[in-house]
């Protein structure tokens, strides 16, 4: 994997203790495979061509987003690799991420400093503006993503070969420009023709 993205991804033991992770932003994700074991097929010519565990991975990354239609989720570019899963997925304005204004309240983020943003409308009256968690319902973020899609991966692959199994946790880097985007997008793209000098390459 080039330099220019290693130490920026977190994982999921240690996300940024003050960035919402079900907020209005897209991620950059990688998922390993168990020991990083070659379960998804193999590379040729530059190529990844994928063996029916591949394509149970890729399955299940695009019916990740017809299942969560609540989230308004936004599908960027996504490569299946032998032994890891690269993909941009985006979290949009929805439901969970911002507060209705009848209780005076929209939550927001500060992407730029990673802190959350509250506005306040008319009504300040705790009574009527009871506390919540800061960050929303926790099961409708990236993390609850995340491990939806890893599980049902796993019962479907496990059909075909029972020793299949994920590394414990992900990767994920918060992409906070058009700048980055783009460039993430490339590195998913180019992928497989780089595979040979790839950091997760060890065969």
């Amino acid at each position: 994997m080039p330099d220019k993205f290693r130490n920026k991804y977190r994982v999921e033991s240690a996300r940024l203790q003050n960035w919402d992770y079900g907020s209005n932003a897209k991620y950059f994700v990688t998922i390993c495979t168990k020991n990083r074991e070659c379960f998804y097929g193999y590379v040729r010519n530059g190529e990844m061509i994928l063996n029916d565990l591949g394509k149970i991975v890729e399955t299940e990354w695009e019916k990740t987003f017809e299942l969560r239609p609540d989230m308004n989720l936004y599908m960027g570019e996504y490569i299946v690799m032998p032994n890891h899963f690269h993909g941009i997925i985006g979290i949009g304005e929805n439901e969970y991420n911002t507060l209705g204004t009848d209780r005076g309240t929209i939550r927001g983020r500060d992407a730029m400093n990673c802190v959350s943003t509250v506005t306040t409308t008319t009504d300040n009256n705790p009574r009527t503006n009871p506390p919540k968690n800061q960050f929303g319902p926790q099961s409708k973020n990236l993390g609850s993503i995340i491990r939806g899609f890893k599980s049902a991966v796993t019962v479907n692959a496990k059909l075909i070969n029972p020793d299949f199994g994920w590394q414990g946790r992900f990767h994920d880097h918060i992409i906070r420009d058009k700048k980055s985007f783009h460039r993430i997008s490339e590195y998913i793209k180019n992928n497989p023709r780089n595979w040979r000098d790839d950091t997760f390459n060890d065969w």
